[in-house]
């Protein structure tokens, strides 16, 4: 997020906080050992056992004591906090919003598996990718690995994760050619959460048909979906659609 975007939030009367999510916990395999699961181990743990959490659910415990503060600082309004995460931050807003109900709003910049794309489909990074010893099988509990070989037989998908954010609004933004984030398979996420929303009267992508790439037609529903045309990450249109989307719900 680069200075004009920053001002671009503030001049309309929003505050913007911003967290480095390795001083929570260093983003690398042993970072447990000096970040903040590594307090909560049991007496002669040494490592986080199997169904413990991850550094993905480290980080999201960080944003919730930043939530902590904000609702004692008398500048910020607490009841009207937004959340905004790209890639590996982006699945850890997905869970923050599930788990800690105080933030208003939840937007999600490329989550892929792991956050807002279906791992049934089984396209481009995968259960077996993400647990892989060799990449990020530390950001998650070492459970999921379990289900590396056989996707279905996981109890459950992205887009139970989605719905746990209902009522409350949810961007889903991705990218046209960021492919290994599955683009299409967060879309089909938001259409198999949309009966949650609807179960509050509130809008999800309905029966549309996948968007093309810089179509905004299905950004600002309550459950809202945008791509892109582009790859990885946010680009800088992507914030006026954030702005829009903010501005509407908060």
């Amino acid at each position: 997020m680069g200075k004009e975007d920053i001002e671009r939030f503030t001049a309309n009367g929003y505050a913007i906080a911003t967290i480095y999510y390795g001083d929570i916990e260093p983003d690398f395999k042993l970072g447990y050992k000096y970040g903040i699961r590594g307090y909560y181990l049991k007496p002669g743990q040494t490592v986080p056992a199997d169904n413990e959490w991850g550094a993905i659910s480290a980080w999201a415990w960080g944003l919730s004591r930043a939530m902590d503060y904000l609702e004692i600082d008398k500048q910020i309004d607490a009841k009207r906090v937004a959340l905004q995460g790209i890639s590996r931050l982006a699945k850890t807003v997905l869970w923050t919003g599930a788990h800690d109900t105080r933030f208003k709003m939840v937007i999600e910049s490329c989550a892929g598996e792991g956050g807002g794309a279906l791992s049934r489909r089984n396209f481009g990074e995968n259960i077996a990718h993400m647990t892989d010893t060799s990449r990020y099988y530390y950001q998650f509990a070492p459970n999921w690995h379990k289900y590396a070989n056989d996707f279905n037989a996981s109890p459950v998908d992205a887009h139970m994760l989605v719905a746990l954010i209902a009522p409350r609004p949810l961007l889903m933004q991705t990218g046209t050619t960021d492919l290994w984030s599955d683009p299409h398979g967060e879309f089909l996420a938001a259409v198999a959460a949309q009966p949650v929303y609807n179960l509050f009267g509130l809008q999800g992508p309905g029966n549309a048909q996948w968007p093309q790439g810089g179509d905004a037609s299905l950004a600002y529903n309550p459950l809202g979906y945008y791509m892109h045309i582009g790859g990885h990450g946010t680009i800088p249109s992507d914030w006026d659609i954030y702005l829009n989307y903010v501005k509407k719900y908060l």
